[in-house]
């Protein structure tokens, strides 16, 4: 007996098998776990880098040949990969006669979108055909560090609709400085693609700085989209029924040319701005005292690659004492690129008497519309200190050389080391007006909460007001969740049909029982409520009924739901 169970027990199989371990980020994949006895509690794994678009489906094969059994059990799953990488099909267990069996573990590798083959009877070749990903690039030969833009554009064939779509891989900008610009509403525009009329909507915009030059890849994005695609079947009024798909597009890797920047003419001082900018040297004063602090600002401003070069350095005479500069940024980026101003701010603190000439510094750029370098040289500036202590070296003249170092002797001699608060004035709280307040209002509450507690004692005593409000608050519930399942059929067309019952329950008083069209006309004219107001009503019930059988779009839906709102609006004015 112990050798038939060890035998027998060495027959039991549970494995785990793919249709492939390499795919692109655009392909399915399939895994079945299959087992030779049948077993409980299966438990598969969580899939954590895969979305499961299709199962789990179970099938069992159970045959007899020549007097010998044969029986096998598949759990089938259909996986669509989330990214790129080397990712992990887990272990899945189940109990065959009292003892867990696991699978073993696959390892499955993600490439990029790869062109998959087409044919024209798959209902996903239609769609490959009606719907395309496009990345438009706005020059595809730029400098280094000029500014282009990558816009994705959706092109949906007229006939074709979209419900929703997901990334399923970011493209990497390795090679570039990036920048993605929001995009607050997808509006449907007209366009063509291919000489052909389409609809396209504008999913993302990326600006991009080149920071190497020669042949650079753009990687492709890809999506996941679930695709109406009209078939040749109609119903009974007429309309086209569709088949939803769930469609893979990707839009291709791009190459684009970077030029180097020309060596001819480059100046020294050269430190990689590319664009049109201004330059200036700006003083918050040009006479003050010693040990008074002034500000000097660098400001470059424009448009360009203004967060990816630094500024040119301030170079003061000796005799200044001169803080760390602040840098600052005020840069929006916008399709065209950057553009606006950046800033050192330096603090300088003069602590003797002199006029302290600034030195002019340059800063140059290469600018895009002349194709060659321009080089900006700031104003000549002079600070006059007029009040202080006298320098040793100072001259007769009372200026000081930019080349002569004179000793500091109280370099913090322009913080304040006294302050010049007063004290608060401040009332006793005792007899004040916010003492009596707050002593008497508890007395004030009192009747307040005995009103309160008396008229809720009366509403729940309500029966009939109660049970009214109650449907009334379904209704508006009802309508809340048919609006929030817009796009979605059966959910959107059940909670519209829920809302409708408890509105005509509150209103007429009449039970869910004896709910029906016949019975709702015939109350509604004897509550004189006027034609085009039941005609509306009961199309509503009956587009709730047809709306199993019949393909509608999220238009149609958000059509009833408007509809929905006037004619229980319009019902409220004529049943009061």
């Amino acid at each position: 007996m112990f050798l038939i169970s060890g035998f027998v027990s060495a027959q039991i199989s549970f494995t785990a098998k793919v249709s492939k371990k390499q795919l692109g980020i655009n392909e399915r994949l399939r895994v079945d776990f299959t087992m030779n006895k049948d077993g409980d509690d299966f438990e598969p794994p969580n899939f954590e880098n895969f979305t499961v678009v299709g199962g789990p489906s179970q099938s069992i094969n159970n045959s007899w040949v020549n007097g010998v059994r044969s029986f096998s059990k598949s759990y089938s799953y259909f996986l669509a990969p989330k990214k790129r990488g080397t990712f992990v099909v887990g272990q899945a267990s189940i109990e065959i006669n009292g003892e867990t069996y696991k699978t073993l573990p696959i390892n499955i590798t993600v490439t990029a979108a790869i062109d998959k083959p087409k044919n024209p009877n798959d209902p996903n070749y239609v769609a490959s055909q009606t719907i395309h990903l496009v990345a438009e690039i706005s020059n595809s030969n730029p400098y280094l560090n000029e500014a282009i833009t990558v816009v994705y554009k959706l092109y949906v064939a007229q006939n074709t609709g979209i419900r929703n779509w997901r990334e399923l891989d970011k493209p990497r900008y390795g090679d570039f400085w990036s920048q993605n610009l929001d995009v607050k509403e997808y509006k449907t525009k007209q366009g063509t693609y291919r000489g052909e009329d389409y609809l396209y909507v504008v999913l993302k915009k990326i600006v991009l700085y080149p920071q190497k030059t020669g042949k650079l890849n753009i990687e492709p994005l890809s999506l996941d989209v679930t695709v109406e695609v009209p078939s040749n079947r109609r119903d009974v009024f007429g309309r086209l029924f569709t088949n939803t798909v769930n469609r893979t597009v990707s839009a291709g890797n791009r190459t684009i040319n970077v030029k180097p920047l020309p060596e001819n003419g480059k100046p020294t001082d050269f430190s990689g701005a590319v664009g049109d900018f201004d330059f200036k040297l700006e003083s918050n004063k040009q006479t003050l005292k010693a040990t008074e602090a002034l500000e000097l600002k660098v400001i470059v401003s424009g448009k360009g690659n203004l967060k990816l070069f630094k500024l040119p350095k301030l170079v003061l005479p000796s005799a200044l004492e001169v803080y760390e500069p602040e840098h600052s940024e005020n840069v929006v980026t916008r399709t065209s690129g950057m553009r606006g101003t950046i800033s050192d701010t330096y603090t300088v603190v003069p602590n003797y008497q002199g006029n302290y000439p600034i030195p002019n510094i340059s800063f140059s750029y290469f600018d895009l519309k002349t194709k060659r370098y321009k080089t900006l040289t700031s104003e000549r500036l002079v600070i006059d200190v007029n009040e202080g202590p006298l320098g040793a070296s100072n001259s007769s003249s009372g200026s000081i050389s930019e080349n002569v170092i004179t000793p500091n002797l109280n370099q913090f001699s322009s913080f304040k080391t006294t302050t010049e608060f007063e004290p608060i004035e401040s009332k006793p709280f005792f007899n004040s007006t916010l003492f009596w307040l707050l002593l008497l209002c508890p007395f004030l509450l009192i009747p307040i909460l005995m009103l309160l507690v008396k008229n809720q004692t009366l509403r729940a005593l309500d029966v009939s007001g109660n049970k009214i409000r109650k449907t009334n608050r379904l209704a508006r519930k009802y309508l809340s969740q048919a609006k929030k399942s817009l796009g979605d059929k059966e959910p959107f067309y059940n909670a519209l049909e829920r809302a409708l019952h408890n509105y005509l329950k509150s209103k007429l008083r009449i039970e869910t029982s004896d709910f029906n069209k016949e019975k709702i006309e015939e109350i509604l004219k004897n509550k004189n409520v006027n034609s085009s107001t039941l005609e509306g009503f009961i199309s509503l019930l009956t587009a709730c009924e047809l709306a199993r059988y019949t393909p509608l779009s999220a238009v149609d839906m958000q059509n009833d739901l408007d509809k929905a709102a006037e004619v229980i609006n319009a019902l409220d004015k004529q049943l009061n």
